[in-house]
């Protein structure tokens, strides 16, 4: 990759050491002016107008998202974020008494709150999964949690929480053997890896835009298959979704369109657009190649200091790394960073309870790398990080 025409395409560079990318990245220019241009239509135009003038640029989202993640256009939706796309797909299911949810320990704590929500009005039962060694879920004990019971398995393909990658292929197969419906978080996942829906088996994936895809924030999608979610009819319905045929009659749309609102933002959809596009142009694989990379260079630097404990779990790690300070401190240490153009995040436990109770861990630090990260810039962050530590002692 020519990194610097990738950083000169990024305005942020210029401004930020911007290590929190599984936060919201920063958009490059091509992004920020596909989303700016409509807005700037819509105050001279009109709305509805301007939506009309880039209807063919709109529809363009469709294919060009389809092919990121290897779907057909009619199985995509657009979605204000990944959590209510995530939201629309698993309230569309029915759950009965005694009916099983199977997750992993590591969820993200949104979907497991829906999870409770639904166990408690329904009956339905939670069924965390257990890791196994390498920390990310065990395949070999989910499938042996399949039953007659099971109605859904739900994981998030990588947690908010660490560099865990979960094996969404191998927990693909047991779903797909069982006949059970597959719901994928792919929110920290899409733009990072190749995301390949038919090797994943999924039949739903919920994405978001601000994150490795580099869009606009208020802007995601939803992958619906098909074949095997076309039946399903979305909890809520509007004048898109759906269509009034007669005074107590209505026709819900075919398409994964149906999980969308008649009120979309448009400017976000183009740049969400814009987004993908690069992303695509870019290839999958070298962008996975650079944030791998870069995420290992970080966590050497960081074992390298005293008093750091790195956190991350899985057999295969990604660009987001956390660690753990034997002081604490790290709200200190996030505003201290932040003074000097760093940013990075806080995971706490009420993130993932179950994984983070589990490890006897409050909070962790977060730093997440893109492909515009340097390694002059993680050098920075490194020094930076003891400075801070050094000026809070």
């Amino acid at each position: 990759m020519d990194i610097t025409r990738l950083r000169d395409e990024t305005p942020g560079c210029a401004v930020v050491n911007h290590l929190n990318n599984a936060g919201s990245s920063l958009p490059t220019r091509r992004t920020l002016d596909a989303t700016l241009d409509h807005l700037r239509l819509e105050a001279e135009i009109g709305g509805y107008e301007a939506a009309d003038q880039a209807h063919e640029r709109i529809e363009a989202f469709y294919p060009s998202t389809a092919r990121l993640i290897g779907a057909r256009p009619d199985e995509i939706a657009f979605i204000e974020n990944a959590t209510r796309a995530w939201g629309m797909a698993f309230y569309s299911l029915d759950f009965a008494p005694g009916d099983r949810i199977l997750t992993c320990r590591s969820e993200y704590s949104s979907n497991y709150i829906s999870y409770l929500q639904v166990a408690r009005r329904t009956g339905a039962e939670i069924v965390p999964v257990p890791d196994d060694a390498q920390g990310q879920i065990d395949v070999q004990a989910l499938a042996d949690r399949i039953d007659k019971r099971a109605k859904l398995i739900s994981i998030s393909h990588v947690p908010t929480q660490g560099g865990l990658v979960n094996p969404a292929a191998e927990v693909g197969k047991v779903a797909r053997a069982a006949g059970v419906p597959y719901l994928l978080d792919a929110c920290q996942s899409v733009g990072q890896m190749p995301v390949d829906v038919d090797a994943i088996g999924c039949d739903f994936l919920s994405a978001t835009g601000r994150k490795y895809l580099r869009g606009p924030r208020g802007t995601g999608f939803l992958y619906a298959r098909r074949e095997t979610t076309a039946h399903l009819e979305p909890v809520f319905l509007d004048n898109h979704a759906a269509r009034w045929t007669g005074a107590t009659v209505y026709e819900v749309r075919a398409d994964a369109r149906r999980f969308e609102n008649w009120e979309r933002y448009y400017g976000g959809i183009l740049g969400l657009a814009a987004a993908v596009d690069q992303a695509t142009a870019l290839g999958l694989d070298a962008i996975w190649g650079r944030v791998q990379a870069l995420g290992g260079a970080l966590r050497e630097r960081l074992a390298r200091v005293p008093g750091v404990v790195l956190t991350d779990l899985g057999a295969v790690k990604c660009g987001i790394v956390t660690f753990a300070l034997k002081e604490g401190r790290h709200e200190a240490i996030r505003a201290a960073l932040r003074e000097r153009s760093i940013n990075v995040s806080i995971s706490t436990k009420f993130s993932s309870r179950l994984d983070m109770d589990g490890r006897g861990l409050e909070d962790v630090i977060r730093a997440s790398v893109h492909i515009y990260n340097t390694e002059d810039e993680l050098d920075r962050f490194v020094d930076a990080l003891q400075a801070a530590r050094r000026a809070l002692a």
